[in-house]
């Protein structure tokens, strides 16, 4: 695990580790950065107290790319909630976001660089925010873990703490195939959105 200081961006640092060769499971985290992003190129506010890192992937064959936010999206959950207990029940919005009572705590960012039809390698971006101060502008929308558990307990989610038990679970998830019937269950169990009406990507 490569920590630095700061940084423009995780994703941006682990596509130049991957077009430098490094192998995958390689990982790379910033206590801040500088232009983090989310899901369609979106600003993420990326200030100290957050886990911000990346893990390159080298997915053989390609159909391993199929499941991999949901699989990623339930691996982090479970992994969050070990790791701190006093957690109220995370939930997962399709495609790729953590949610804590209706309220963004969390995203995960998938993107792969093709030679052809072969995939050369993937990053896995995960932001959480954990202890950093969000924006006022975001107050009603995205919450930090770090205000939804007693105080006492705030410690476990250290960033350094939990990049570690968040790497390996992104690794756990980075597997082919589609979702399995326990895999399927744990969605089910997870899943913001069952039985609201959507109006994107379509209606429905």
């Amino acid at each position: 695990m490569r920590w630095l200081a700061e940084t423009d961006s995780t994703m941006a640092e682990a596509h130049r580790l991957a077009e430098d060769g490094a192998p995958h499971g390689t990982a790379v985290g910033a206590a801040r950065q500088t232009a983090g992003r989310g899901r369609q190129g979106k600003s993420w506010a990326s200030p100290a107290g957050g886990l911000w890192l990346s893990v390159v992937l080298r997915p053989t064959p390609a159909e391993a790319l199929d499941a991999l936010s949901l699989r990623v999206g339930l691996a982090i959950a479970d992994a969050l909630e070990v790791q701190c207990p006093e957690l109220p029940p995370l939930q997962l919005k399709w495609p790729n976001d953590l949610l804590v009572d209706g309220r963004k705590a969390g995203g995960i960012l998938t993107e792969g660089r093709w030679q052809g039809a072969r995939c050369l390698a993937v990053v896995v971006g995960v932001g959480l925010n954990l202890l950093n101060q969000l924006p006022d502008a975001l107050a009603e929308t995205a919450v930090a873990l770090g205000e939804v558990v007693p105080p006492s307990v705030r410690s476990m989610l250290e960033p350094r703490a939990l990049a570690g038990p968040v790497v390996s679970a992104i690794l756990s998830a980075a597997r082919g195939g589609p979702l399995d019937a326990d895999e399927l269950a744990a969605w089910q169990n997870r899943d913001f959105l069952a039985g609201r009406t959507i109006r994107s990507p379509v209606e429905g």
